[in-house]
């Protein structure tokens, strides 16, 4: 009988008897919360893992306890790092089973990143799409791109002519929204030009959980948003709380080592399962159509291109 995970379910839970011996993962973010217990978790399990951080200092400590991880110098927010790092991947030429895009930034104050990207987009989509990119001939058939979004794709489409708020009022979370909409669009389109070549790659929601990442919203703003989304949730369902770190971890590793890759391909993940499209405004579960939308995907990807100046086949 097939296992079924849900919210509450953890990132070890879902690999129980799972051996991931002779797997060999890249996981972007290994310094804090999400990144550093998917991590640990591949490595429990047997899996080879190589972390990416911008504070290799902050990762070697993070990641003290976990034997044989390799760390990789990754600042997505530059273009010039992004492409470093993964220059010297390819010339290692050690392949991967499944590469996750786990680092990121939300909600923060207006600004630019290295290249002069909103940070937001440029750091959660642009710099892992060069990234990937860059690296995809290292992924094995039978292999999976699994990006982190989130239910905060929600509060907007991407803007694709104006994807730096440079006409449009910049908030914080308006320009999250952006960013983790790109990031599910990202998965759309690349599933759709490498499923031909046994990769596969899906977009994934890890729940509501207090890492690092809402480190530039004050307990107020924190109160406010679980106010806000559980004000938004149907009629009869419960109120959202927070997943702990292990809880939260489980959605990823559920999309890239459990599910089958026909389940994920293309699609967008919560609670170990492949989101219904949503049907309510607001924040609270499911998926936004315009998210999946493969049109916008492709045209996402042809303004990524445009925008790093670089155009992957």
């Amino acid at each position: 009988m097939e296992k079924i995970f849900g919210a509450e379910s953890t990132a070890d839970g879902v690999l129980a008897g799972v051996d991931l011996t002779g797997k060999r993962v890249l996981v972007t973010g290994v310094s804090a919360g999400l990144g550093v217990e998917t991590a640990r978790t591949l490595v429990a399990h047997g899996a080879e893992v190589v972390g990416t951080a911008r504070d290799l200092g902050k990762a070697r400590q993070a990641t003290s306890h976990m034997a044989g991880l390799e760390l990789v110098e990754l600042d997505l927010a530059s273009l010039t790092s992004v492409r470093a790092a993964a220059d010297r991947l390819v010339a290692a030429g050690k392949p991967f089973d499944v590469i996750i895009a786990n680092a990121g930034v939300m909600a923060c104050p207006k600004g630019t990143t290295a290249d002069g990207f909103e940070t937001q987009f440029g750091t959660n989509h642009l710099g892992h799409f060069v990234l990937v990119n860059r690296i995809v001939s290292l992924l094995n058939p039978g292999g999976r791109l699994v990006n982190l979004s989130s239910a905060g794709h929600r509060y907007s489409d991407v803007v694709l002519d104006d994807p730096n708020f440079e006409r449009t009022e910049y908030t914080p979370f308006g320009a999250y929204g952006r960013s983790k909409t790109a990031n599910i669009l990202f998965a759309v389109e690349f599933d759709r030009r490498h499923r031909a070549a046994d990769i596969r790659a899906a977009a994934v929601h890890p729940g509501v959980i207090r890492t690092e990442l809402s480190r530039h919203m004050s307990e107020e703003e924190l109160r406010g948003l679980m106010d806000s989304i559980n004000a938004s949730r149907p009629a009869g369902t419960p109120l959202i709380t927070y997943k702990t770190v292990p809880q939260g971890a489980a959605t990823t590793v559920w999309s890239g080592f459990f599910a089958p890759a026909e389940r994920v391909g293309g699609l967008y993940c919560e609670d170990c399962h492949v989101a219904e499209p949503a049907t309510e405004p607001g924040v609270r579960g499911g998926v936004q159509p315009y998210a999946l939308d493969p049109e916008t995907a492709k045209a996402l990807w042809v303004k990524s291109e445009e925008m790093v100046g670089e155009q992957f086949s």
